[in-house]
C-alpha cells in the first residue's frame, strides 16, 4: 500500500491533530472491532477536553475549516483502507504457513529460510520473513542481497560515511552500504497479547523512517524503505490502533510502501522489478 497523494506533504500541525484526536477518541468502535471516524463536533469535542482551542476547525457560526474537512476526509480514507482492504489481507498462523510452503514449493529457494524463536508446538519457520525472502530472490535473478544484515546500515557522499542508520534493518537490496531498498518485517503470529515488543516494533520503523528522510532530504540519497507486517490476531485483533499508527506514518512520508499480509505475495514482485531496474542502471 503506498500513501493516497491527497494526505501525503500535510504539515506538521495536520499530524498533530490527528493524533491528538485518535489518541483522545480512541482509534476503533468497540466492541465491532471498526476503525472510528470522527466528526467535526468530535474534533472540536477533543480541543475542548483538552483545554486548547478549536477555532481553526470551526468559526463562532459552526462552520467548518477547510482543515477540519480535511481531517475528517483523511479519518474517513484510514477507516477505509483498514476496515476494507488490510483487514482480509492479514493471515494468520495456519494461512501464512500454506503460504510460505506453497512458494517453498514453486521455487525451490536457495535464501535464508529462519525459524522463529518459539518452542513446542509454536516453532516453525518466520513465514513471513521467508515468504519475503522467497519472493525477493525469485525477482533479483542472481543479484545480491543481504537477507540478514547484521551491521548498519550506511549511506554515503564521495566513498565517505554521510549517514548510518541507529538499527540494524531486517533485508538491504543490493547490500546495506547505499541500499536500493531496506526493509523490516514485524510478524507476530504466535503473540497472544499485544505488548510492549510490538509497539516498539512500530516506533523503531518510525526512527528508520526519521533517518531515511532526512538524508533523502540533506543528501539526495533515495532508500525506498518498506514495512512488512502480518499476524491476524495481533495485529487486528489487538492492535488496531497501532495499523491506524502505520497507516498515518506511511503519509508524514516515514516508510514508502507498506505491505500488508498477503499483499506481500500481491504486491512485492512488482517493487523487486523496479530494484533490479534500478541496480542495472547504477552498474551500467
Amino acid at each position: 500500500m503506498k500513501a493516497d497523494a491527497r494526505f501525503s506533504g500535510l504539515d506538521p500541525v495536520f499530524w498533530a491533530n490527528v493524533r491528538s484526536i485518535s489518541e483522545t477518541l480512541r482509534y476503533t468502535e468497540r466492541p465491532i472491532k471498526k476503525i472510528r471516524v470522527y466528526s467535526p463536533g468530535d474534533m472540536i469535542h477533543v480541543m475542548e477536553t483538552l483545554g486548547l482551542e478549536w477555532g481553526h476547525l470551526a468559526d463562532q457560526s459552526g462552520s467548518i475549516t477547510a482543515l477540519a474537512e480535511q481531517l475528517q476526509d483523511y479519518c474517513k480514507h484510514r477507516a477505509e483502507v483498514l476496515n476494507t482492504y488490510v483487514e482480509p489481507r492479514l493471515m494468520d498462523a495456519n494461512r501464512a504457513r500454506n503460504m510460505f510452503e506453497q512458494l517453498r514449493s514453486q521455487f525451490s529457494p536457495n535464501c535464508p529460510l529462519p525459524m522463529n524463536k518459539q518452542k513446542g508446538s509454536m516453532r516453525a519457520h518466520n513465514f513471513l520473513t521467508c515468504i519475503v525472502n522467497m519472493l525477493v530472490e525469485d525477482g533479483i535473478k542472481g543479484l545480491p542481497c543481504d537477507y540478514d544484515p547484521r551491521r548498519l546500515t550506511t549511506l554515503t557522499q564521495g566513498a565517505k560515511p554521510a549517514r548510518t542508520l541507529s538499527r540494524r534493518l531486517d533485508g538491504c537490496f543490493p547490500g546495506t552500504v547505499n541500499p536500493i531498498a531496506a526493509w523490516e518485517i514485524k510478524e507476530y503470529y504466535y503473540t497472544t497479547t499485544f505488548g510492549s515488543r510490538v509497539a516498539d516494533g512500530v516506533y523503531e520503523t518510525l526512527l528508520d523512517g526519521y533517518e531515511i528522510a532526512e538524508a533523502r532530504e540533506s543528501l539526495g540519497v533515495d532508500v525506498q524503505h518498506l514495512l512488512i507486517v502480518d499476524a491476524y490476531g495481533t495485529w487486528w485483533d489487538l492492535g488496531r490502533s497501532y495499523l491506524c499508527r502505520i497507516i498515518d506514518m506511511l503519509h508524514m512520508g516515514y516508510v514508502d510502501e507498506v505491505l500488508f499480509g498477503y499483499e506481500t505475495v500481491e504486491r512485492l514482485p512488482k517493487i523487486v522489478e523496479g530494484w533490479v531496474t534500478t541496480y542495472k542502471s547504477r552498474t551500467k
